[in-house]
């Protein structure tokens, strides 16, 4: 895996632009669709002073009430449709195109932290749904065409329901450790309180290795992904090879019991370390991401989860023709992606938080799960990339400190570490 030292930029996510409004104080307010509560990942809906109008993030509120959103990054210009209706409104205008007719609204849509945010009841009320205000527990109410008003219990599932366990996970590149020495990796998994091994397929470990490990594994709690992946496998030449991975993982999990199967398919496809990424950008660029539809239509009907591993700038990295992120591309055809942020702090302008940011607000647009990655290994990109210096208490204690920050998305799954062999190590000479 690369030890990458691009500095991550602001991601300007799906909506949002270089501008931003000020910060206005206000009580903390819900918003229920239909009976369910909006969960706002990153900038809550506020109470704008001046009209005491109620301001949501549009993308979520959108996605709740089953509304296309488009963005005109040029124009400063959003777009919410529904089966031929639609609204289109400019940032900081107080009047909008409703359904080709202007009409004239009490509080322009602004931007607040990266996220547009709109007045709740105008765009409700434009898709014909019922508004209704709980005073006594700051909550809007909205209902739609066909619901019958459901005024949820108190508190918000945001804050009373129990979050899924987060995620500790490693790498094994090296399937033998698992013949050689299991007791071992379980004794380190335990000590550890791993959740997820992401373990590299090798086809002469002997199958009934592989068997009794997960089994075991299992028993532990601990999921177990296949992992596989070369650089090269972003090339169109080499999906014989893909191909031939997730073959051998379907007809594994086929001939075990369910206590014996892996849970997910784990790929480590890193093009940006080929020469080709320079010198032909565009054309990597799309080959990967046919090697990518490649293994989504072969993982199809698997039941075996997606994992992309995937750099912390590759937000920065766009589709070609287009301004969409390759993360976000990636996202929308995996279950999860574990960022390799490679940074032993956890905060400043290139910390752990200040790199994940990006991906994960994409992830928590999209609804997928993101696992931080660290470095534990000797890096030749400087001693800021890796905790293979510092002692395991350290890396400990910078982990908390981004587990504070990064907790505040609802996309955070947990913390990965790169990788068994070298963590192990440290651990062992921490002690």
């Amino acid at each position: 895996m690369k030890r990458n030292r691009l500095a991550a930029l602001p991601l300007l996510l799906l909506l949002g632009t270089a501008a931003s409004s000020p910060a206005l104080a206000a009580s903390p307010i819900d918003v229920a669709v239909n009976g369910q509560y909006v969960s706002f990942p990153d900038e809550p809906p506020y109470l704008d002073p001046q009209t005491d109008r109620t301001m949501v993030p549009v993308r979520f509120v959108a996605e709740e009430l089953g509304l296309g959103v488009q963005w005109y990054g040029q124009s400063n210009e959003v777009t919410l449709a529904k089966k031929g209706q639609s609204i289109r409104f400019q940032i900081g205008q107080n009047r909008a195109q409703l359904n080709g007719e202007m009409v004239a609204f009490d509080t322009p849509a602004v931007i607040r932290n990266n996220r547009t945010m709109v007045p709740l009841r105008f765009i409700g009320e434009a898709f014909h749904a019922q508004i209704d205000w709980v005073a006594e527990r700051n909550l809007a109410v909205v209902t739609t065409p066909g619901n019958t008003k459901i005024v949820p219990a108190s508190p918000p599932p945001n804050a009373a329901v129990s979050t899924p366990k987060l995620q500790q996970a490693t790498w094994i590149w090296d399937a033998a450790i698992i013949q050689t020495s299991p007791d071992s990796v379980f004794t380190f998994a335990s000590d550890h309180r791993l959740t997820a091994i992401y373990l590299q397929i090798d086809k002469d470990v002997p199958v009934p290795v592989y068997r009794d490990f997960v089994r075991k594994a299992r028993e532990k709690q601990i999921r177990v992904e296949a992992l596989g992946g070369r650089p090269e496998w972003a090339l169109p030449h080499y999906q014989d090879q893909i191909e031939s991975f997730i073959a051998w993982v379907q007809s594994y999990n086929a001939a075990v019991g369910p206590e014996e199967r892996f849970t997910g398919l784990h790929f480590d496809i890193e093009p940006y370390i080929l020469a080709e990424w320079k010198t032909d950008n565009k054309r990597v660029i799309e080959t990967w991401m046919n090697s990518m539809r490649f293994i989504e239509e072969k993982a199809k009907g698997s039941g075996l989860t997606l994992a992309f591993d995937v750099p912390f700038w590759l937000h920065m990295v766009k589709v070609p023709g287009s301004d969409y992120s390759m993360s976000a591309w990636l996202l929308e055809k995996a279950d999860s992606v574990v960022i390799m942020d490679y940074r032993n702090v956890a905060l400043g302008n290139d910390g752990i938080v200040a790199n994940a940011n990006a991906i994960l607000r994409e992830a928590a647009t999209l609804k997928k799960n993101v696992i931080v990655a660290v470095e534990t290994a000797p890096s030749s990109e400087g001693p800021m990339t890796s905790f293979h210096s510092l002692s395991a208490g350290a890396m400990e204690a910078e982990l908390q400190k981004a587990k504070e920050k990064l907790s505040h998305f609802s996309s955070y799954a947990g913390f990965a570490v790169h990788d068994y062999k070298s963590w192990s190590k440290l651990a062992a000479r921490s002690n």
